[in-house]
């Protein structure tokens, strides 16, 4: 046997590498927002070009991968539970059949100002931290190696509060929202090209 050939034996304990989360926005970023005025519903579902491919990828790459959005047409009444839950049913389906796997998803259906039982203020909602401290806590990921990527400054400035490096988009809103001040580490046309990025198969300009 090599140096090069797989060991069949488990490392010590402590001495593997701590896991690294790879936190991606859910529309704008992932998924195509709807037109204006065009309510989100399995029959206009799309991802962005290469988008599940790069994330089958970074899968593959060992990178825990985590869904996150705030979810507003629930958070007011715009889009029903059971709406939300047939659609958010076949968004994991179809990155299922890609043979991704998502380690948690912390997509927040509540708001301060939402309506009904979604009117609260989740410590998962955006720009809140909570989803972040949650998955070191539960997945043991070193967040100062653990990157959001996302097309508005909302889910970017959470990562960066938190510690996290945070790569934005120009997709969807393209950082351009002017929710919060906030400079990623870098910007990338896409979701494929931020995760390329990120896997060193392309070069990156970090700022």
């Amino acid at each position: 046997m090599s140096l090069f050939d797989p060991t069949p034996y488990a490392p010590l304990p402590g001495t593997p590498p701590a896991p690294r989360g790879l936190f991606i926005d859910l529309w704008g970023t992932l998924l195509v927002e709807p037109s204006e005025g065009e309510k989100k519903s399995v029959s206009n579902l799309e991802f962005h070009e290469g988008a599940l491919e790069a994330l089958f990828m970074a899968h593959r790459a060992n990178w825990l991968i985590y869904l996150i959005g705030n979810e507003l047409d629930v958070a007011h009444g715009r889009l029903s539970d059971e709406e939300w839950n047939d659609l958010n049913t076949e968004i994991c389906a179809q990155i299922s059949d890609e043979g991704i796997h998502i380690r948690r998803q912390y997509i927040c259906l509540d708001h301060p100002e939402g309506v009904g039982a979604h009117a609260f203020d989740s410590v998962f909602f955006l720009p809140n931290t909570g989803l972040l401290y949650h998955a070191m806590l539960n997945d043991s990921i070193e967040l100062d190696k653990s990157w959001i990527v996302g097309d508005s400054t909302v889910e970017l400035v959470s990562g960066w509060r938190a510690g996290c490096k945070i790569a934005g988009v120009r997709t969807g809103q393209g950082v351009q929202d002017g929710e919060f001040e906030v400079t990623p580490n870098f910007t990338a046309d896409n979701l494929q090209d931020a995760i390329l990025g990120l896997l060193g198969k392309q070069p990156v300009e970090l700022q």
